[in-house]
């Protein structure tokens, strides 16, 4: 039986031309080291299409360089630059914010060389995924595809900031990339100096967060110094975050028509920004706009497990091999998978045997899963259901019907706040852990003074449904409306979807993997560009969105929803005073009460499929 799919096969050798230099509108040059397909030991004769990959993180870097020799022995010319600012290019680096016209710049001169046939695709992920997005929205005439891999639509809405509060993974991320900036880089002392902060003291740097400009190391760095201050204290959506490298979706009508690849995890920090690209530009672009989701902590696609649980050997792809195939079809014109491919793709987690994977060495807990294909997202037929928090503790579909005011109450203390126990984190691993893990104490994650459940704190308030009757699957975004009063001007609430799996004899306390979560400033509730303080002790309705999902809860489990002040330090904690972002040194303790009556009826809307 013949293949019916075609792609193109290894037929040249590789030369690279180092640290070609591409001039910007504004006169700095930027450096690329550019893979051409060769014959002979020669480039080889012809036009190519082009692929380009924009990285603030060395274009010489091992993984830059396998990258771009696996496209060229097949056929395409392939580019890796360092963005600006960075390694062997010119100019300040401000992260994210300025890709826009340096992206549009590099396809424009990339189209016209005498190698090119004019087309030309970009591929990358994260920061490399976000200049793809942030370069489109100029249009550029030579652009013909994209592939972008965990990339942001919005950075305020859902990762640097979210809901209105700080991700404080990227004032990790601030020392990291310090590290190898031109400063550190020209000067032994000053790059030893980071080094340390970075690699011995950043949980201590972490525990005295926030940031303090002049206080730190970074204060010799005065680019990067300003940029984490600058994204800790603008807490409005004003015009600071609608940049076009941070705001992309305001310019979704100036951005290019092409055929995009999104490409994101359940557990990865974009896995919001990742089904929004999608779900906006697929609405009102022609060209075809895939959406693919699976498992996978930030940009570990090749990784079958999130944390402490596994999904199994067919949750993992091969990124180089999908995006040839990508490549080959809409650069190309071949026949490759893609040509069947529906829109949406995803990988539904939960299906596994819920033991403990012995065959693996770190024991895992097989939650399993299988990857299905969809004609849209969110998914049509989809029952947007909401589940109530009812004065007992328990989480259901019936109403509340009480007249009376019922609510429960906690003590927020901003000096305690409650340890990140996984979720949807990047860039600061070593200090904030992503993925999934069961909710309690360890000793390896900062914050945690025991190892008792998370849940038995005073501040964490649970809700859960009785165990269920039959398998349910929640796929889709999930939204939060949550009835709540503070003593404070300004505070913080959390809400955290977890699949309690019961007690059995690999876990016999069982374990409460945590699924999605997310957070909201009180103060933004009703608008990000015009902040509210709260009246003392009065109700509001706030309503925000946790990250979107795929996951069956089995039969014997329950779902459950954890309403907290805090996640830290993932998130900056909220100083209650009501006092500016970033720069308040007070802190007050905050009296909060959560409603669950008829009146106000608190509750989290799930997406369920029917099976």
């Amino acid at each position: 039986m013949t293949n019916p799919y075609e792609g193109s096969p290894i037929a040249y050798d590789v030369i690279c031309r180092k640290n070609v230099m591409t001039p910007m509108r504004d006169g700095v040059q930027l450096a690329s080291d550019i893979y051409f397909p060769s014959l002979n030991g020669s480039p080889a004769e012809g036009r190519f299409p082009v692929i380009v990959e924009r990285t603030p993180y060395d274009k010489a870097a091992p993984r830059q360089v396998t990258n771009a020799r696996y496209f060229a022995r097949r056929g395409y010319v392939t580019v890796i630059q360092d963005v600006r600012g960075r390694f062997e290019s010119e100019g300040e680096w401000y992260a994210f914010a300025k890709e826009a016209p340096d992206g549009y710049d590099t396809v424009q001169w990339l189209g016209v060389q005498e190698w090119s046939n004019g087309k030309v695709g970009t591929m990358g992920g994260s920061y490399s995924g976000s200049d793809q997005s942030a370069l489109a929205t100029m249009a550029p005439s030579h652009l013909s595809t994209m592939t972008v891999a965990v990339g942001a639509a919005n950075y305020y809405h859902g990762s640097m900031r979210q809901n209105g509060a700080l991700e404080q993974r990227f004032h990790v991320y601030v020392y990291r990339m310090a590290m190898t900036s031109k400063e550190a880089m020209a000067d032994p002392g000053l790059q030893a100096e980071i080094m340390k902060a970075f690699l011995e003291d950043m949980p201590d740097i972490v525990r005295q967060f926030p940031l303090k400009k002049g206080a730190t190391v970074l204060r010799r760095l005065p680019s990067y110094e300003q940029w984490a201050i600058d994204i800790l204290t603008h807490g409005e959506f004003g015009d600071y975050w609608k940049q076009r490298g941070y705001a992309m979706d305001e310019y979704f009508d100036e951005h290019s028509d092409v055929p995009t690849l999104y490409l994101g995890g359940w557990y990865d920090s974009y896995a919001r920004n990742t089904p929004m690209s999608y779900m906006k530009l697929s609405a009102i672009k022609k060209s075809q706009q895939v959406l693919l989701m699976g498992p996978w902590i930030h940009g570990m696609y090749e990784q079958t497990f999130s944390g402490d649980v596994d999904f199994g050997l067919d949750s993992h792809i091969n990124t180089n091999d999908l995006r040839l195939a990508w490549f080959d079809h809409y650069v190309k014109g071949l026949h490759t998978e893609f040509a069947e491919w529906s829109p949406v793709r995803i990988f539904t987690m939960g299906t596994g045997s819920q033991r403990m994977n012995k065959h693996d060495y770190d024991r895992r807990l097989d939650h399993g899963g299988y990857w299905r294909s969809e004609p849209d997202w969110p998914l049509p037929g989809t029952k947007e259901t909401p589940f109530f928090l009812r004065a007992d503790g328990s989480l259901s579909t019936e109403e509340p019907t009480e007249e009376k005011t019922e609510s429960t109450g906690y003590t927020f203390d901003p000096m305690d706040p409650v340890p990140t126990m996984g979720g949807g984190i990047s860039a600061a691993d070593s200090i904030i852990r992503p993925g999934a893990f069961d909710q309690r104490g360890r000793e390896d994650f900062i914050g945690c003074v025991n190892e008792l459940p998370l849940n038995t704190r005073h501040d964490i308030l649970t809700f859960q449904t009785p165990e269920l009757e039959e398998d349910t699957e929640v796929t889709g975004h999930i939204v939060m409306h949550l009835w709540a009063a503070s003593s404070a001007k300004d505070t913080d609430f959390t809400a955290k979807l977890i699949d309690v799996h019961p007690p059995s004899d690999d876990y016999p306390d069982g374990f409460a993997m945590n699924i999605t979560d997310s957070i909201i400033r009180a103060r933004y509730r009703n608008s990000w560009t015009e902040p509210e303080l709260m009246e003392p002790f009065t109700p509001y309705e706030f309503v925000f969105h946790l990250y979107p999902t795929s996951n069956v809860f089995r039969k014997g489990h329950r779902i459950r929803l954890d309403i907290s002040s805090s996640n830290w330090p993932r998130f900056d904690v909220n100083p209650n005073t009501g006092g500016p972002l970033g720069l308040e040194r007070r802190y007050e303790i905050a009296h909060q009460t959560i409603f669950h009556s008829a009146e106000h009826p608190s509750h989290v809307v799930l997406p369920l499929q029917e099976g």
